[in-house]
C-alpha cells in the first residue's frame, strides 16, 4: 500500500486530475524528513488539515548534502520516502533533486503550500507562484525542541 503513495512527478500530476475535477484541494509541503520524530508527525497532520489530500516533496540525498552537512542525510531517500508514505496523513510522496521544490510546485500547482513557522513567507520557494494562481501559503507552528539536528547532536554527545 505505501509503495502506491510514492510517485514520480508525471504520475502524480495524472493522479491529481480526477481529484481536482471533484473539487478537492491539494496541500503540498516539502523537506528532508531525515529522522522522523513527533515534530514531523504533528507538522504533517496539521498540513493535511488545510486541504483534501497531502503531497510531500522529499529532498534527494544529493540535494540534502548540498544544503546540510556532508554526513547528512542519515537515512537514504528511499527509506525516508517509505516512512512518510506509511503515515495516514500523507497521501503522496515525491522525490525532487533540485535545491528547492520550485519546479515541482509549478508542475503540481498546489492549492495550499505549507512550511514551518520558522520560515518567513518571502523565503519560501513557490510562495509567490502559489498565491499568483489563487492558492494559499500556510505556516505551521513547530513543536518546540523537536528537530533532527537536535537528535543528532544528542546522539553525538
Amino acid at each position: 500500500m505505501t509503495e502506491k503513495k510514492i510517485l514520480s512527478a508525471a504520475t502524480l500530476r495524472k493522479a491529481l486530475a480526477p481529484r481536482r475535477k471533484r473539487g478537492q484541494r491539494l496541500v503540498f509541503t516539502n523537506g528532508t524528513f531525515d529522522i522522523l520524530h513527533a515534530g514531523h508527525v504533528s507538522y504533517l497532520e496539521k498540513a493535511r488539515s488545510f486541504g483534501d489530500f497531502l503531497a510531500v516533496g522529499v529532498n534527494s540525498d544529493r540535494s540534502v548534502k548540498s544544503y546540510k552537512t556532508p554526513d547528512r542525510p542519515i537515512n537514504p531517500q528511499g527509506d525516508r520516502m517509505r516512512v512518510l508514505a506509511g503515515l495516514a496523513c500523507v497521501d503522496f510522496v515525491i522525490l525532487f533533486d533540485d535545491p528547492t521544490p520550485l519546479k515541482l510546485i509549478q508542475a503540481l500547482r498546489p492549492d495550499v503550500l505549507v512550511k514551518g513557522a520558522d520560515w518567513k513567507k518571502g523565503q519560501i520557494a513557490g510562495a509567490r507562484e502559489v498565491e499568483s494562481w489563487g492558492g494559499k501559503v500556510r505556516l505551521v507552528k513547530l513543536l518546540e525542541g523537536r528537530s533532527t539536528t537536535r537528535i543528532i547532536e544528542r546522539m553525538r554527545g
